[in-house]
């Protein structure tokens, strides 16, 4: 088996059954913001996608689905290995662009191309990337790889059972706009990045511990960002107020807390082979003095690109709508999004507010509770979003179901909040269609049921976490009456079963008392569950 990185989370594996392409994106991604870092346009895409036989979409992420790269250089007849998703907004893409020749792929089900063994394992819920992520597992009996991506599984177990990789491709560096573009004090910002990246860290320590492969390769960011005013959040940021650690800064953090496995540095043109447990990586694309320059003099390698590919920002510009005048965008939107509203009970109970929305000369406020949209009139709010006219109005043209793969993971806007981060409220934007929020809706109210308990050192919690259902047995940790679930660094005060981390979310948890030989339970409840 030989693999080849793409660039991002982008791979070329060769198998004896056969060739997949997986996640390859050119960029610009998310209204000309994103880059994949190092440049990878030098690789020899034209081979890349006549030699592929299948293609991977892990999910629907533009840093992952490149419209524009599939158009150019993949061929329409390709096997599309499909993941199994509770929507079908990935499939509705893929078919627009003309490839109908595509296997579904159920959840944990093998499947077999001769010699070649491939499994795709699905998440579905709401804070699953674009509503859904995958990972792929290869075996072609000469070698096994997983695939991770930017998937977070909480069914390890499952993911494993097609068998324990050789090589693991996971991501480690975070996709997301907190706190850069935040309404803060630098050094607020500063302390939440910071943070940020150590929750970043921890979490993949967490998997590449549990999934035990001798051999891991970072990958699936950062980016590199080239408009100008997105320039300084390179990084850790050029004021220390971003999130984005570089394969080589993990390489170094995982040597130190993990010696035992081996870190390969993976960017364009890297080339691992491997053959019944022989494994030979190489570089095709830079020498040793280019990637020394990439990432120990990064500032200079990234101003060079900023220098050599704004025409590329330009001509992202020019593909937007013109801007519709405030009357019309607020009529657009009342009518597009007030029917969401009220089928969205759940979620708004969960915003419990009314969220600000300042689009050019528009000012308008989206009422949760009585899932109105109207003008902004003074009213109290609990979010205010400042976002560009012409990204909204390319959005309602294109009727953009979800408003984070877009807007807001183009880090071109801005938004405050009084309080903690409300999941529903992100939850909604990136839900915009009647499919995802009924789906949404529905597993909201299945999460409620979570009966079974589980003793985790000195205390009774609900064994599932009410974020994404981990099972705290594993992934939880207790400090001082704080419960930690290492999936996403949520934490909950287990004395009143309170979220620390947003809105809603609580924790049922009771201390254990232990008289003589006996553990009794404190038959006082947290107080979030009476």
């Amino acid at each position: 088996m030989r693999i080849t990185g793409l660039g991002h989370a982008g791979m070329f594996i060769e198998t004896v059954g056969g060739n997949i392409i997986c996640d390859p994106v050119l960029g610009p991604s998310f209204y000309g913001s994103w880059f994949p870092f190092p440049d990878n346009r030098g690789l020899d895409w034209e081979r890349l996608g006549r030699e592929a036989d299948f293609l991977y979409i892990s999910h629907r992420h533009r840093d992952h689905f490149d419209p524009n790269l599939l158009e150019r250089y993949i061929s329409k007849d390709i096997e599309v290995l499909l993941p199994e998703y509770v929507t079908d907004d990935l499939e509705v893409d893929i078919r627009k662009l003309g490839y109908d020749n595509i296997t579904y792929a159920p959840a944990g089900q093998v499947i077999e191309r001769g010699d070649l063994k491939i499994m795709i394992t699905p998440l579905r819920a709401p804070s699953d990337g674009p509503i859904g992520d995958s990972s792929l597992s290869v075996d072609d009996g000469t070698a096994s790889i997983l695939n991770q991506n930017d998937s977070h599984p909480l069914d390890l177990e499952a993911l494993l059972s097609f068998g324990k990789p050789e090589a693991y491709f996971t991501q480690v560096s975070g996709a997301i706009w907190w706190p850069m573009v935040y309404d803060l004090p630098q050094d607020a910002k500063q302390k939440f990045a910071a943070l940020k990246r150590e929750a970043q860290n921890k979490r993949a320590m967490y998997y590449i511990e549990k999934v035990d492969a001798p051999h891991v390769f970072p990958m699936a960011g950062p980016p590199m960002f080239l408009r100008d005013e997105l320039f300084r959040f390179n990084g850790k940021g050029q004021d220390d107020d971003s999130i984005f650690t570089d394969q080589k800064e993990f390489l170094a953090h995982m040597k130190q807390l993990a010696p035992k496995y081996d870190g390969h540095l993976f960017i364009p043109g890297t080339v691992v082979e491997m053959n019944h447990g022989e494994m030979d990586v190489s570089q095709s694309l830079y020498s040793e003095d280019e990637i020394a320059h990439i990432f120990d003099e990064k500032w200079d390698y990234l101003e060079e690109q900023r220098a050599s590919r704004q025409q590329e920002i330009i001509d992202e510009e020019a593909t937007r709508a013109e801007v519709i005048p405030p009357a019309e965008m607020l009529a657009a939107i009342k009518e597009w999004w007030e029917p969401l509203l009220k089928k969205s009970r759940t979620i708004r109970l969960g915003v419990g507010g009314n969220v600000r929305f300042k689009i050019g000369e528009l000012d308008m406020v989206v009422d949760f509770p009585k899932a109105k949209v109207r003008e902004y009139a003074g009213e109290e709010c609990i979010y205010w979003y400042t976002i560009p006219a012409d990204l909204v109005s390319t959005n309602i043209r294109d009727h953009e179901i979800d408003w984070s793969n877009s807007i807001f993971l183009s880090m071109q806007f801005s938004v405050g909040r009084s309080g903690k981060f409300n999941e529903f409220l992100t939850t909604f934007l990136k839900c915009l269609s009647v499919d995802r929020i009924e789906y949404v809706e529905n597993w909201y109210q299945e999460q409620t049921d979570q009966t079974e308990d589980a003793e985790i050192d000195d205390w009774v919690v609900q064994r599932r976490c009410p974020h994404l259902r981990a099972d705290l047995t594993r992934t939880g940790k207790i400090e001082d009456g704080v419960l930690t679930c290492s999936m996403h660094d949520w934490k909950w005060d287990l004395e009143t079963g309170k979220c620390l981390t947003t809105t809603g979310h609580p924790i049922r948890a009771s201390r254990v008392i232990k008289t003589g030989s006996h553990a009794e339970e404190e038959p006082q409840r947290a107080a979030a569950q009476r």
